[in-house]
């Protein structure tokens, strides 16, 4: 009885009982149609195969595309950030660095990733960058945010030091200068840009300007010079970012290379020449590592010497910070 009972129970509820249908709902009110085209216009402006392939045509000239240094993310956590696609990506998003498995070259999507807004007539097209705020010197000094308050902020996420001058850490005036990678990296542009970081050398007779107040940091900017219109072929400008003098806002103050950063070339020369006989660096101005204790003025004016080389503007950036820097170390090493 039990079984015949569970099995009419099981008959009964598994069979679909049939109902009847239920009212029609009624129908919504028709939306009013939209007007073809309008708005299309604000994003094709960039979505384009016309806009975009100029941009692929320049950013294959610049050094960002070569990815001659890619390799370096493969094999170090800490150089995957900036040497590849996928270790930028990672550091941008909150990510620990970590060494990439098959790191590719930067690319659009490193720098580039989705519009913050639509609304570009009221907003402004901000050109769908991963990072436009505030950048701190995360790698030397967390606590020191730079702001160019517009697009030139995603620079700074690389282009600042890995390390910072030496300090005389017993006060007894010397150092041991035991580092090959005596220097700031290859990335000081935006320190240089701001004026800090640099060696101040006690008793140096060339005062340092103060921070944040050379003219190309308060009136220009990384992108209006590394990536303005060009009139130099294509070789210059846009997506090349190399600094083009024919820049619109370069020459609002400028007919030719800047003439305030001349001496600066011979004194570069010199105090190159005198870390040589020192025998603090090789002759191609790489830096030697010391087994003995050097004065701790020497070991900043090679620091100096170092910050304005691997800048690579020539003292562009900030001409009378670099000068500043360069005459006090030679008057340190002389």
């Amino acid at each position: 009885m039990i079984l015949a009972s569970s099995l009419m129970f099981i008959q009964c509820t598994s069979e679909a009982i049939p109902g009847t249908a239920g009212i029609d709902g009624t129908n919504g009110l028709d939306g009013a149609d939209g007007l073809n085209g309008v708005g299309v216009q604000e994003c094709v402006a960039c979505h384009s195969n016309t806009h975009r392939d100029a941009i692929y045509d320049a950013f294959a000239l610049s050094q960002h595309a070569e990815g001659a240094t890619v390799a370096y993310a493969g094999g170090r956590d800490s150089c995957s950030r900036c040497h590849s696609n996928e270790g930028y990506v990672n550091f941008i998003t909150g990510k620990t660095a970590v060494a990439i498995a098959n790191p590719t070259a930067i690319s659009c999507t490193t720098c580039h990733n989705k519009h913050s807004s639509f609304d570009f007539v009221n907003d402004g097209n901000d050109l769908a960058l991963r990072n436009i705020g505030p950048t701190p010197l995360d790698l030397t000094d967390v606590g020191y945010v730079i702001d160019y308050g517009n697009k030139s902020n995603v620079c700074v996420s690389c282009h600042q030091p890995r390390s910072k001058a030496p300090v005389d850490a017993d006060n007894d005036g010397l150092y041991l200068q035991a580092n090959s990678r005596f220097y700031p990296h290859y990335g000081g542009q935006s320190t240089m840009l701001e004026g800090i970081q640099g060696a101040v050398i006690a008793n140096g007779s060339t005062p340092i300007p103060a921070a944040g107040s050379a003219a190309h940091r308060t009136g220009a900017s990384c992108t209006a010079c590394h990536m303005g219109a060009s009139t130099d072929g294509g070789e210059a400008g846009l997506h090349t970012f190399n600094a083009s003098f024919s820049a619109p806002i370069c020459k609002t103050c400028h007919t030719a290379v800047p003439t305030e950063v001349a001496g600066l070339a011979a004194d570069m020369a010199t105090l190159h020449d005198k870390l040589f006989e020192l025998g603090l660096i090789a002759e191609d101005g790489s830096t030697l590592k010391q087994t003995e204790l050097i004065p701790f003025k020497t070991a900043q004016a090679l620091w100096n010497y170092k910050t304005v080389e691997e800048d690579h503007s020539h003292g562009v950036h900030n001409p009378n910070y670099a000068k500043a820097l360069i005459k006090n170390a030679l008057e340190a090493v002389n």
